[in-house]
């Protein structure tokens, strides 16, 4: 058995003579779609696979179509005769412009063993045995020069049983470590600061080991973490020797990873023997290496070396490089990938320090992995679409800097002195003209392209949510034409489903249904909250202006009120800043601001009266229905009494007449407790029922309870204006407990109130598939039984077998921090996959509504029997399909804001709720 190693991500180009056996070789070892077949191109462009004056259109197809794989990221096995140097040339050209490895298989058989099988073919039987003799003077004649001509591995087999014995074995790239998911801790740029390296493993909870001399050797977590260098080791700093000596040390016990910095890539060529300029702290490198032995600098020759260009972990959601990596480049293997990734892009430009003006390829960047990088030093740190510099400069005399991963908590620690003077200064946080390169994108401008065409949205919690392009179409005719300011639109609210449909007598909706549901989804617990009957309006309320300013980059206002859709909830722009002041007021005497630790906060909310906001909708349907009703039927009852008058029995009719009217009433009485007077803000009333987000926190996934005390609190310190949610926790496992709420509900609603909605006590919760067993869970926001990630060998399981990406040489977590909950996703108990819930997700509320308060929705007499009826087939489906995929999207949206991602990255998930909107369902649900 001949093991023949193929990279997961190469182009494979079968080479031999026709009948050598390359299709039957291709069918065996690789899957049919990634086998790419001359013959099979030219029939499709002539119908007839042997008709050679196609043969240029044949190639051009075969070559649009590996371009398209290899650009997707997919192996590609080229299956034609390819004996000639001039067709490999074109499909090496092909490899490299997709920055992905060309691999040769050469099956190299005896001539006869061809002209036979070609006889036995009743397509190649008049095939000249010329034909074959010249192929194989061709293939023979070009073997030696494989390699030169740019294929990186070539397996050549020879004869039929070598052919027949031969085995394809799957091979990584030594920059695929998507098996090692951390914890991490990414490092940045060292410069020869050894003691400031081992103040930072110290700060980071590594525990140090020494040789006899004192020197570290070596650090290990005791938590198995894993340090990531991300290059520049060395140079400029008072002791690159004892960097080098402790980094080789971690990795070569398996605690760390480290990449290759441009001054690691300058130091090996010195080392060995080439002619370099001792510029850049090479100088001081050299002559501190100098001083060691002979077998010291033979290792460290031999460890700057077998450095690669970055690392793709953590199932590809997080890539190391030492100046970045563009989204298309991650996981490829190139000469140009490992250029970009030790020196960037620049625009050939000089600034005037003399130095090179680089690209700000972070500000375009929109791929779904973390990026973290160094390179180019800068006075802070700050987050750019998803990408994070670690380079604060520490041998300029700035800091050490590392980022832990996947909590996405920065630790640094100070220089202790100027080591090596800048020549020019540190960088300000995210470049800048005379640092990064001309302006360009900033992230916080949003594109038309961002949101245009077909969107798919990842979301952690519900997978990936589609947007049809029409609905996009019409959520940015409102985004443009009506919403507010977009820095304000951090969220949408979600729609929310109804509960089952009920079979009591006179009830089309009742809780009953609403607990069934939950309890057959495996909650044991629910809270069953007042739903106040108003309009929903989402508050983001900064603590003052210089926090709006700083965090939302809105010169002007305090905050904003919106409504479901986006739009201003006021329409005059005094008002909505008198009722933030109210709000901002209670807040501060609440001590919320202080205690949650955030300049701002976003409340879920709904205002009241419902006219306050629906003036008109009340004006032109509900007053106009009622209206035209009474004047109907009081018509009608006048027709009666003078039918009646001439003593024709009308008293059915006078009755049905009655009911009627005693339904429109009922009617006009529904909608009618719902309004009242407001002047400014006198009247009105604001009902706060969700803390959903702060500074660096979503609070969306925290249970219940603890939003609902907090908004208490809130509540308490201006009763005048604000509105308490009153709400009844319900064991679902007493029946006693159902009943009590079942007649808090009836009195609720029998009082003129809308209804209440039920929800899980914890927030985001996952019930596990059916199959597995309904009463299976996952919830998130149990902060004191969390796992955030997992744990695994902390070290890399060692190169040996993997494809090196050096071909320059010659050829997006769960978030925990003091507490809270951050960022990308939420802290999860129960089953998880790569850190994402498994099972379902759960409705996160269902609404119970009054029949009274139903009969605005459905019409006066929807309470008849045979109206009944008819309503009780109503389908929920699509609307509970809706309100879950809503949901899911608001959650992405305040778990990107939480982690300060870009603008363009919480609207892209805000966008796609607003574009839900739009699909077909019925209003009423």
């Amino acid at each position: 058995m001949t093991d023949l190693a193929v990279p997961d991500l190469c182009l494979v180009v079968l080479i031999g003579c026709t009948g050598s056996g390359k299709s039957t070789f291709a069918r065996t070892h690789f899957p049919p779609t990634s086998v790419i077949s001359s013959d099979t191109c030219r029939g499709l462009v002539s119908d007839d696979e042997n008709d050679q004056s196609a043969t240029p259109e044949a190639f051009a197809l075969l070559h649009h179509i590996v371009g398209v794989r290899l650009r997707r990221g997919l192996r590609t096995v080229v299956d034609a005769t390819n004996v000639q140097p001039g067709s490999r040339k074109e499909l090496v050209a092909l490899a490299r412009d997709h920055d992905v490895l060309p691999v040769a298989i050469v099956l190299d058989v005896p001539d006869s063993v061809c002209l036979e099988r070609n006889a036995r073919r009743s397509d190649r039987a008049a095939l000249g045995a010329h034909v074959v003799h010249r192929q194989q003077r061709e293939l023979r004649r070009g073997l030696r020069g494989l390699e030169r001509e740019g294929f990186r591995r070539v397996h050549t087999l020879r004869g039929a049983e070598e052919i027949t014995a031969a085995r394809i074995v799957d091979e990584r790239l030594w920059n695929d470590r998507r098996d090692l998911t951390g914890p991490f801790d990414v490092i940045g740029d060292i410069h020869g600061c050894r003691s400031e390296l081992e103040t930072l493993l110290a700060t980071l909870g590594y525990r140090i080991d020494r040789d006899p001399q004192g020197r570290a050797v070596g650090a290990c977590h005791p938590g198995g973490r894993t340090a990531v260098f991300v290059g520049d080791l060395v140079d400029r700093g008072p002791d690159t020797p004892g960097v080098l000596r402790l980094v080789m040390g971690m990795t070569a016990n398996g605690d760390a990873l480290c990449v290759t910095g441009n001054h690691e890539h300058k130091l090996v060529r010195a080392l060995s023997g080439r002619k370099v300029k001792p510029t850049h702290g090479l100088a001081e490198s050299l002559t501190q290496l100098a001083a060691t032995d002979d077998e010291f600098r033979a290792a460290a020759l031999d460890f700057c070396r077998g450095l690669i260009s970055h690392y793709v972990l953590d199932g590809g959601r997080l890539v190391v490089a030492h100046a970045g990596l563009k989204q298309q480049y991650h996981g490829r293997s190139s000469g140009r990938v490992r250029s970009f990734a030790m020196y960037g892009e620049t625009t050939g430009e000089t600034d005037d320090f003399g130095l090179p003006v680089r690209y700000p390829w972070a500000e375009e960047y929109r791929g779904r992995a973390t990026v973290l990088y160094g390179h180019t030093p800068v006075a802070g740190l700050r987050w750019v679409n998803n990408t994070l510099c670690l380079d604060t400069g520490v041998v300029f005399g700035g800091q050490l800097s590392a980022l832990r991963y996947p909590e996405r908590q920065t630790v640094s620690v100070p220089a202790e002195r100027v080591w090596y003077e800048p020549v020019r200064p540190l960088a300000p946080v995210g470049g800048g003209p005379d640092t990064e390169g001309p302006a360009h994108r900033d992230p916080g401008i949003l594109d038309l392209d961002d949101v245009l065409g077909r969107r798919v949205v990842e979301t952690r919690h519900h997978g990936r949510v589609g947007v049809q392009e029409e609905n996009a179409s019409a959520a940015l005719e409102v985004m443009s034409r009506f919403a507010v300011d977009p820095r304000w639109l951090v969220y949408l609210p979600p729609t929310m489903a109804p509960c089952a449909t009920s079979e009591l007598p006179g009830y089309l909706e009742h809780p009953a249904q609403a607990f069934e549901y939950f309890r057959g989804e495996g909650v044991t617990r629910v809270v069953c909250e007042e739903k106040h009957m108003g309009s929903r309006a989402v508050v983001l309320l900064a603590r003052s202006p210089e926090v709006a300013a700083e965090r939302f980059g809105v010169a002007r206002g305090t905050g904003m009120i919106y409504t479901r859709t986006g739009r201003p909830f006021f329409d005059e722009p005094d008002r909505t800043e008198a009722l933030l002041a109210r709000i901002r007021a209670a807040a501060e005497a609440a001590g919320l601001f202080d205690e949650l630790g955030t300049g701002w906060l976003l409340l879920d909310t709904e205002i009241m009266p419902w006219s306050a906001k629906a003036q008109q909708l009340l004006r032109n349907q509900y007053a106009a229905v009622g209206a035209a009703a009474r004047a109907s039927v009081d018509t009608a009852r006048q027709v009666l009494a003078a039918v009646a008058a001439r003593g024709q029995d009308t008293g059915e009719l006078q009755a049905r007449m009655s009911d009627r009217a005693a339904d429109i009433a009922a009617f006009t009485r529904a909608y009618g407790r719902y309004c009242w007077p407001v002047d400014g803000l006198n009247g009105l009333r604001v009902a706060p029922f969700g803390l959903l987000a702060g500074e660096g926190a979503n609070y969306a996934v925290r249970d219940h309870h603890w939003q609902l005390d907090l908004l208490d609190r809130l509540v308490a310190a201006d009763p005048d204006l604000l509105s308490a949610t009153r709400r009844m926790t319900v064991d679902l496992g007493d029946p006693g407990s159902e009943a009590t709420a079942t007649a808090w509900w009836l009195a609720l609603t029998g009082d003129g109130g809308e209804g209440m909605v039920v929800k899980p006590v914890d927030a985001l919760v996952h019930a596990a598939p059916k199959s597995r067993g309904a009463a299976a869970r996952t919830t998130t926001g149990a902060i004191g039984s969390a796992t955030v990630g997992a744990t695994t060998d902390a070290g890399p399981a060692g190169n040996a077998g993997k494809v090196p990406d050096r071909a320059g040489d010659g050829g997006v977590g769960a978030q925990l921090y003091g507490g809270e909950l951050l960022g990308h996703g939420a802290v999860v108990t129960g089953n998880r996959d790569n850190g994402v819930p498994v099972g379902r997700l759960v409705q996160p509320g269902v609404k119970c509504r009054g029949p009274e308060y139903l009969r605005i929705i459905y019409g006066p007499e929807y309470l008849r029997p045979e109206n009944l009826h008819r309503l009780r087939s109503r389908g929920l489906g699509r609307k509970r399909a809706l309100a879950l995929r809503e949901y899911a999207l608001g959650m992405e949206a305040l778990d990107r804001l939480a982690a300060g991602d870009p603008l363009w990255r919480v609207h892209e998930a805000v966008f796609a709720v607003l574009a839900l909107e739009s699909e077909p369902i019925d209003p009423r649900l």
